[in-house]
């Protein structure tokens, strides 16, 4: 008789041991007659979350058996190894409820506002929400919350951040500073880096689990839609996600490249944080296409849908909202509208634009003339060097080059090259002594002292034409006599090394820069109030949602000083000229009553219907406002009203003002923090306790600091090489690591940090 030996299976669920590591089979799968393929996803520490797949044929792989485990007597002092031992599994022990375990422990001010996202996003089988917030409101601090949440309960191991290249690095330093998550940089030089250590057949995805990279990057199809296609991520966030929402159509009906990127990216992973200060473009479709980015099944109608159908998929608060909550830490902002009389020069140029006429502009609706008139009428209102630019471009227009012409177009081309020219000769007469608005800029920055020694004397001067900022760094530094590392320009034609070293180099205390001279480049999502609380609009936007913007960069959560904001409007002698320009003072007052009292500056104007019908931007829609009303088209009042009004006006529900007009209800969430269960007094009693069982009394690895609430340690070589899977601009030094329990020390350093 043959008798059979029976060898024990590996069934999917059975802990494994394999090349000295602790390991979970999820599968085995018959690779042929004597081999099998494990699969399997690490357990001891060192590969914790990773999978491998081994071939019995060439591992060994020992199934343990929960029966042959041998029980040992503890036998050390007060139970010691026993406390420590149960200790670890209660801290590895992911919670099963929506209530907050972990983010709440984070460097920051616990606002209970900024713990609702999370609560409302883990209710949710796949956590998946919009972060809707207010300018200013703390949104990075919310998805740290979020993500802690996520990282503490398993389901946070590979992370994808998706940002505008200007706030990577600033994205970055606020999740590793104040919730310990690293995430890899892949800006254009961290992408080179990587890709000259791996294969380059390899996906560059597949090497860091945590990373965050441009928006502008990855919408590239070509070069990393295969990449992302191969990935699989616990959790992704895409800040400033209206860049990802399906606007305008194509010829071929496919949606932008960054839409495209959003619909991708959303189906490679669990689940996806989208914030934005700005959640839509007047278009219920480009709303809902959000919307469908968290929950495809949400909305059946991309035109037709109620509140009800999307409430548990975002969360929207505004200053106002929240003001309780806030009055110790956002301190009320001051404003100072200067009205700036115009010269004698001046008046002459905004005079002549007032009758000029042009012959080779026209427009398929007409009024094509006019419309250049406001164009040069807004260039000079930014500064004569940017009017003087905008002309010398038109006359460079093939439609004004007399010697391609002939006849009546001949005759035209001479005559609209006549009155641009003497419009420019016009422009140019307003020199520097004769430039009223700078004059008055030079007087408020030196009544500030921007050359003080005083870190936050520095003060950000906004402007929307490159031109103007050209002028201002120029003259600035020869009437301020500052030396050129004092006065930057910032716009959004730099690469984002440039953007991401100006915005570390004017938050930085020890920076020499004074004054940030930036376009509506830098009016969205990056912090410039660290060492600045003065901000200058030197020409206004004719945007509401801009002007808004512009201001959150200092007035916002974290701000220590009162914010100042100081707005500058020329004012003309000419009685119909000034008549034209008073729609610019009332949008600065309606500005003020949307911070304080409305909060959303989007609905305000009520462009959302235009927006969408001309297939353009909610500011760009504005804009186009405010030029009707100074071409005499439109009546300040009923552009800029006093209260938002319903749209339509044909009995039918407006989607805007139903999804987020007037929604002032308590969230109704429970943000209480679970306490935590442990055997210890707190982490640092945990961490003492295991030092002193586990690290020789001799050893100089760990040094106990009294006064730090914590301890110092000085890596081992094994620890150092784990270095190479950690962004490396957060390791300056990696010697030694001081840790400690105490917040409110993280935040001061922090802040000495800068």
């Amino acid at each position: 008789m043959i008798e059979m030996q029976t060898e024990l299976a590996i069934a999917p669920g059975a802990r494994v041991q394999a090349r000295d590591e602790e390991w979970i089979v999820r599968s085995v799968r018959r690779e042929s007659a004597s081999a099998e393929a494990v699969h399997v996803v690490g357990v001891s520490e060192l590969v914790r979350g990773r999978e491998a797949i081994f071939l019995t044929d060439l591992d060994a792989v020992e199934v343990l058996l929960p029966e042959e485990t041998e029980l040992v007597e503890d036998d050390s002092s007060t139970y010691r190894k026993s406390r420590l031992y149960l200790e670890s599994l209660l801290h590895r022990t992911p919670p099963t409820d929506n209530r907050i375990h972990m983010g709440h422990l984070a460097a920051v001010d616990q606002m209970d506002y900024q713990l609702e996202p999370a609560a409302q996003a883990l209710s949710q089988l796949r956590p998946r929400i919009l972060m809707a917030d207010g300018v200013g409101l703390g949104k990075t601090v919310e998805v740290g919350i979020l993500l802690s949440e996520l990282m503490c309960r398993g389901k946070g191991r590979r992370i994808l951040v998706v940002a505008m290249k200007s706030i990577l690095e600033q994205f970055q330093a606020e999740l590793w500073a104040r919730f310990t998550i690293p995430l890899v940089r892949l800006d254009s030089v961290g992408i080179q880096r990587v890709q000259s250590k791996i294969p380059s057949n390899m996906n560059p995805f597949h090497y860091y689990d945590r990373v965050i990279i441009s928006i502008d990057t990855l919408k590239n199809a070509g070069k990393y839609r295969q990449y992302l296609e191969e990935c699989h991520w616990d959790c992704i966030v895409v800040d400033e996600c209206q860049h990802v929402a399906m606007r305008t159509k194509t010829r071929t009906g496919s949606g932008s490249q960054r839409a495209a990127l959003g619909n991708l990216l959303s189906q490679t992973c669990d689940s996806l944080i989208l914030t934005s200060a700005t959640p839509h473009d007047g278009s219920a479709t480009s709303f809902a296409s959000l919307m469908r980015l968290l929950d495809p099944t949400a909305i059946a109608d991309e035109e037709n849908f109620t509140r009800e159908d999307v409430k548990h998929l975002f969360l929207r608060r505004f200053k106002k909202d929240v003001a309780y909550q806030l009055k110790d830490i956002f301190p009320e902002r001051e404003d100072e509208t200067l009205r700036i009389q115009a010269g004698v020069q001046e008046d002459a140029f905004l005079e002549a634009i007032q009758e000029a006429t042009f012959e080779t502009i026209s427009s398929k609706r007409g009024g094509g003339g006019v419309l250049f008139r406001t164009t040069l009428l807004k260039a000079f209102l930014s500064s004569p060097a940017a009017c003087v630019a905008t002309l010398e471009e038109r006359l460079r227009h093939k439609r004004l080059q007399v010697d391609d012409l002939e006849g009546e177009e001949r005759d035209e081309a001479l005559a609209d090259r006549a009155t641009l020219e003497s419009l420019r000769d016009l422009a140019s007469a307003v020199t520097k002594p004769l430039y009223t608005k700078y004059q008055q800029l030079l007087k408020l920055l030196r009544e500030h002292g921007v050359k003080g020694k005083v870190a936050s004397d520095r003060v950000v001067i906004f402007s929307e034409r490159i031109d103007t900022l050209n002028y201002l760094q120029e003259h600035l530094l020869a009437d301020l006599k500052l030396k050129p590392a004092q006065i930057e320009v910032f716009h959004g034609t730099l690469n984002d090394q440039k953007q991401m070293e100006l915005v570390k180099d004017f938050g930085t205390e020890a920076s020499k820069v004074r004054i940030l001279l930036a376009s509506d480049a830098a009016a969205e999502g990056i912090n410039l109030h660290h060492q600045c609380h003065r901000l200058i609009q030197f020409d206004l936007p004719w945007s509401l949602i801009t002007m808004v913007q512009r201001n959150g960069r200092i007035d916002r959560y974290g701000q220590k000083g009162v914010p100042y904001i100081h707005y500058m409007l020329l004012q003309s002698g000419s009685a119909e000229v000034q008549d034209d320009l008073r729609v610019l003072e009332r949008l600065i007052e309606k500005e003020a009553q949307v911070t304080k009292n409305l909060g959303d500056a989007a609905c305000l104007m009520n462009v959302h219907e235009h927006a969408e019908r001309e297939s353009i931007s909610l500011e760009r829609a504005e804009e186009k406002e405010i030029a009707l009303v100074i071409q005499g088209e439109r009546v300040a009042e009923e552009v800029l009203p006093d209260e938002p009004r319903a749209a339509g006006g044909n009995g039918e529900p407006d989607w805007f003002q139903d999804i987020f007009g007037g929604v002032t209800e308590e969230s109704g969430l429970d943000v209480t923090p679970v306490p935590s269960l442990s055997l210890f007094r707190d982490d640092l009693a945990f961490a003492n306790e295991a030092f002193a069982e586990t690290v020789d009394t001799s050893s100089t690895h760990v040094r106990p600091l009294d006064d730090l609430q914590g301890f110092e340690i000085a890596p081992p070589d094994d620890l150092v090489q784990r270095y190479e899977y950690l962004p490396r601009e957060l390791l300056k030094d990696r010697a030694r690591f001081r840790l400690t329990i105490d917040r409110q020390r993280v935040m001061d350093g922090l802040d000495k940090a800068r």
